[in-house]
């Protein structure tokens, strides 16, 4: 694909990936590795990634009251989320990307999936020092295996019954670390290369604006409707993956 023509799919990836944030709080990493790696290798789609999701994701951190009581109740589990990248990042960046490919068509779809029939549960407190490094430490291994950093924290988290303005900034300390994990995974790996990083940096101001766009017309649609359609479009886009590499 010409120079040009690459850009302008990119920063169209992440217009669209920062409306689905600004509409619904998350899905910004979903959209654009499951878009971005239909026409690239997942590792190249991860790196891309980086700075735009940490931009976003810092911004979603610091924007309400609780930062500083979500980091001291998340802490265990955040470690968790930096060891378990560490473990999965040598399949995202090894020689062949079909596998890869293959691991993030698969998440996608069961992202979807949860995301679409998984009833609504609860964690009790008590649970907690138990349950969270166990889904840090799993939701590490995936992102580092496949750039996807959703699985299972956000389902998760939903879980915890925090308020809304606390789990929305929850979310954004899991993808704040999960991005900073899988940016020093993908450096030391050699596959966060200058021309990748320029190429993210480029793409944090699509996203910006598209995240934007979407905080504005957030009470104008209904989020149940569009979390259907968002849920229905990844597991599409995780399926077409997972055959194409089949």
């Amino acid at each position: 694909m010409p120079p040009t023509e690459a850009l302008v799919l990119v920063a169209a990836i992440f217009l669209i990936a920062g409306w689905v944030k600004g509409v619904v709080g998350m899905g910004l990493p979903t959209v654009a590795m499951g878009a971005l790696s239909l026409s690239m290798p997942p590792a190249q789609a991860a790196a891309l990634l980086v700075v735009p999701s940490l931009v976003t994701n810092v911004w979603q951190l610091i924007a309400g009251p609780s930062a500083e009581q979500v980091v001291r109740r998340l802490a265990v589990m955040m470690l968790c989320i930096c060891a378990g990248t560490a473990a999965g990042i040598q399949f995202l960046t090894g020689a062949n990307s079909r596998w890869p490919s293959l691991a993030l068509g698969v998440v996608l779809a069961i992202y979807a999936l949860v995301g679409l029939f998984l009833p609504r549960f609860s964690v009790p407190l008590r649970h907690e020092r138990l349950l969270g490094p166990v889904v840090g430490g799993l939701t590490g291994v995936l992102t580092g295996a496949t750039g996807i950093f959703a699985v299972p924290a956000v389902p998760y988290l939903s879980a915890l019954g925090l308020s809304k303005d606390e789990l929305i900034q929850a979310l954004g300390l899991s993808f704040t670390v999960s991005t900073v994990a899988l940016a020093i995974g993908l450096g030391a790996a050699g596959a966060f290369t200058r021309e990748l990083a320029f190429g993210s940096a480029a793409a944090v101001a699509p996203a910006l604006a598209g995240m934007y766009f979407g905080q504005i017309v957030r009470d104008k649609l209904n989020p149940l409707a569009f979390r259907r359609w968002f849920f229905v479009s990844m597991l599409a886009v995780g399926l077409y993956m997972a055959i194409r590499v089949l």
